[in-house]
């Protein structure tokens, strides 16, 4: 998901070991979204990460070309985010955070522009108030929509071109009739980038049903849904990614924690956002439709030991050189299928197994 919502940050030439680091900022949100985990937990953890923690992390961020302040929360409810961004930006990585756009006043968002801010994403979940609110409960469309022209006007008021501003769709069964229309809706928005996401973390059967991926061999029922967002994307000229609707076999998810990792409020480090929720552990999650409990992952703290311990620790190799062996036999299929083209496509090869707790995430299905 980094990589697919914050590709064009990552994309640059890369100089630097890590290409992002999701830090979290807080677990608290105002929102109640049905495809939310914490929509049937009453033991969801609450916590903010206080100022003096988050400075702990500011030396390795020199090694990282892309902060993203967010985690299960909404990072508008921290307190210190204009510092935080402002103490990201010294350090020389691009930063930003993905949003409700809930509470935002001018003097926020000219705060934030002015320590440094270099993208910042807007979620939705329909072009008609009906449906988004229907999805993200205690969001509102217009309210979003009136933040994002917030950003756009003191752009126009300072002359400048930050931060980058795209939208976030997440795809369901319950909106993807408006997919077609999201390009026109983000035009009409002034935005021209817009990333469709799917639910890819279920736990319970509304979101199992609403989800619209297939992780068998099948076509989606809503290919050509995508398609006609395509379609009118290129007409109207706006940069649209989509996800996979059909399962294929990746070597490395798109979290890709080879160059990416978490850290949560309380300083652990997992290599994704999806491995270490603020829930006891284990956590529920469903995959492929059947339900699975999964350990929490965390290879160390970062407030009590070095970076470098954690990093190179035997357990934490042990889990990336899973991936890479699955990234070598990948190449080593698609290089024997460039001499030999009758030999069946990479993707159909059997790679070894990923990590025992990606085993059971959809997104080692490429979804």
């Amino acid at each position: 998901m980094i990589e697919k919502i914050f590709g064009k940050f990552l994309q640059k030439k890369r100089r630097k070991p890590f290409s992002a680091w999701q830090i979290e900022l807080t677990t608290r949100c105002p929102l109640l979204c049905k495809m939310c985990i914490r929509s049937e937990s009453s033991e969801w953890q609450y916590q903010d990460m206080p100022l003096e923690d988050f400075k702990k992390i500011l030396p390795y961020l020199k090694e990282v070309e892309t902060v993203v302040l967010e985690g299960w929360g909404e990072s508008l409810l921290h307190k210190d985010l204009t510092e935080c961004v402002r103490l990201v930006k010294r350090e020389g990585s691009q930063v930003g955070f993905v949003t409700s756009g809930m509470g935002l006043t001018k003097d926020r968002v000219s705060e934030l522009i002015e320590a440094g801010l270099d993208f910042v994403g807007f979620s939705i979940s329909g072009t008609t108030p009906e449906t988004h609110n229907a999805i993200r409960v205690n969001s509102h469309l217009p309210e979003v929509l009136a933040a994002i022209r917030l950003f756009q006007e003191e752009q126009k008021r300072l002359g400048l071109l930050r931060p980058k501003i795209h939208m976030i769709f997440l795809m369901v069964k319950d909106n993807v009739h408006e997919v077609p229309s999201v390009p026109s809706f983000a035009k009409e928005a002034g935005i021209e980038e817009v990333v469709i996401t799917n639910l890819c973390h279920t736990i319970n059967l509304w979101q199992e049903i609403q989800r619209v991926f297939v992780w068998d061999n099948a076509m989606s029922p809503y290919e050509e849904v995508v398609r006609q967002a395509e379609a009118n994307a290129i007409k109207l000229n706006i940069r649209l990614k989509k996800p996979a609707l059909s399962a294929s076999n990746v070597p490395v998810c798109a979290e890709n924690p080879l160059r990416n990792l978490y850290i949560s409020a309380e300083g652990e480090v997992s290599p994704c956002v999806y491995l270490y929720p603020p829930l006891p552990s284990p956590f529920r999650r469903i995959f492929c439709e059947k339900e699975d409990r999964t350990d929490k992952i965390s290879f160390g703290n970062l407030f009590k030991e070095p970076f470098s311990k954690i990093w190179n620790s035997s357990p934490y190799q042990e889990f990336r050189n899973r991936f890479i062996k699955r990234e070598k036999e990948y190449k080593e299929s698609y290089f024997s299928l460039l001499q030999n083209p009758r030999l069946k496509n990479p993707e159909d090869n059997a790679l070894s197994e990923p990590p025992e707790p990606c085993k059971t995430c959809h997104k080692i299905l490429g979804i």
